[in-house]
């Protein structure tokens, strides 16, 4: 296997996981906001978060999938902090409907999905924890740069 056909590998690999660590990151905020709400736990949002945890770890070992997922969350982060209207309008077209874990929290129809995890600087932590693991030195990578 070659060394561009790795990172073609990687680079889907990482858009791939883009749309499941975008919502799940979006379910598990709503979720601790409505555990918080209700003065009450919320094992849905630790699990929705647990699961990004994961797909990040898994992702972080591969510098061509942290890139293709943390540099859109970054920049989506970045929308919801410089102009958050303009970041609104974007997250509306989106879909909640037919996705998996549309039932996992509650949904509120009124937010667009992101909303929540955006305003709150998930996006970018999360995006910046991907594009930092992915400019590590050559020595600390995984087999799966090489």
């Amino acid at each position: 296997m070659t060394r561009e056909s790795r990172h073609l590998m990687g680079a889907a690999a990482g858009v791939a996981a883009l749309v499941p660590v975008y919502y799940l990151t979006e379910a598990g905020a709503k979720a601790l906001r409505t555990g918080a709400a209700e003065a009450g736990a919320s094992p849905a949002g630790l699990g929705c978060l647990a699961a990004v945890a994961l797909i990040v770890a898994v992702l972080a070992v591969w510098p061509a999938a942290a890139l293709a997922c943390g540099v859109p969350l970054v920049s989506a982060g970045a929308l919801f902090a410089l102009d958050a209207e303009a970041a609104l309008g974007v997250a509306a077209t989106l879909p909640w409907q037919g996705l998996p874990w549309d039932g996992l929290p509650q949904v509120e129809l009124a937010e667009p999905p992101g909303t929540l995890a955006g305003l709150t600087g998930l996006y970018t932590l999360i995006g910046a924890l991907l594009v930092l693991s992915a400019l590590l030195p050559a020595r600390l990578r995984s087999i799966l740069s090489a």
